[in-house]
């Protein structure tokens, strides 16, 4: 005779293993300021990455194991160009795409032996500030509208209740970077990380962009943010008191950026058999 496990049983078991898996990986966090929407990930390497285009205004970013999500991305950049060519690209939306993967990551979770450690964010900017779309996707399927802001992946909760204390309506781009990093540097174990640029993975789906909004940051720019954000009083604050202050000076210089230790893995972690290396790889980011 098999062995019998009840359904809620194996339904409990996949959720568990899931959320296991990607809870190994950095938090994510992405929100809305005044120019459009912001995507910030740690992620210290150049070549896997966790945040990406789909379509004109939309991207995707995305937590777990690498392989499994790069396959949904591709098929998400697929999805996109047959709706766009088939009907019109004003077809095309974060919110079908978000429906798109719903529907394929419920069956993979309800049929498949192991369940795929994802999780995922679709985002779409609109041409007003109210027209924004942001949409979590999580492991069986399931899909919440995000308001504002939202942080997956990780130590999500605390995360997000970091980015609730420094997040407001209309912000900079500085500032909502500010936000975005002082709630991924939230001290855990009693220890705050630093990040530096080489540490990060930033985009911005940019409003007043025509046609393909999304737009990578890097060097010198992703200097000059992380700088006004650490010479924010309290590290990253984003109702900080402009350089050259009295309170910015009273804050004196910001701390060298520091490695973080716990970041993601992009080789082989002798402590754990299931994570892989390379593009074919399981690599948890």
């Amino acid at each position: 005779m098999p062995f019998y496990v009840s359904p809620e049983q194996q339904m409990r078991d996949k959720a568990d293993y899931a959320r296991k898996g990607i809870a190994r990986g950095r938090s994510c966090v992405v929100l809305q300021y005044a120019g459009g929407i912001l995507m910030v990930a740690p992620n210290s390497s150049s070549a896997l990455h966790k945040i990406s285009e789909i379509y004109d205004r939309i991207a995707f970013a995305a937590v777990g194991r690498y392989n499994e999500y790069e396959n949904l991305r591709k098929a998400g950049v697929t999805y996109a160009d047959i709706t766009g060519y088939q009907f019109d690209r004003h077809d095309v939306t974060a919110r079908g795409i978000a429906n798109y993967y719903a529907s394929n990551l419920g069956t993979i979770f309800t049929e498949s032996p192991k369940p795929w450690e994802v999780e995922i964010v679709v985002a779409e900017v609109g041409g007003q500030p109210d027209g924004d779309q942001i949409y979590r996707i999580t492991f069986d399927g399931s899909v919440t509208d995000e308001p504002g802001f939202v942080a997956f992946g990780g130590q999500a909760d605390q995360v997000s209740a970091a980015l609730k204390e420094h997040y407001s309506e209309g912000m900079s781009l500085s500032e909502a970077f500010a936000a975005a990093l002082s709630a991924l540097s939230a001290p855990g174990n009693g220890e705050r990380t630093e990040f530096a640029a080489s540490q990060l993975e930033v985009a911005i789906l940019e409003r007043a962009r025509d046609h393909r909004t999304f737009r990578r940051i890097r060097a010198a720019r992703l200097e000059e943010l992380i700088a006004e954000a650490r010479s924010a009083p309290g590290g990253s604050a984003p109702d900080s008191a402009p350089e050259g202050s009295p309170a910015s000076a009273a804050s004196g210089p910001s701390a060298p950026s520091v490695p973080s230790d716990s970041g993601p893995a992009t080789g082989p972690d002798p402590s754990s058999s299931d994570r892989g290396t390379g593009l074919g790889g399981g690599t948890p980011l």
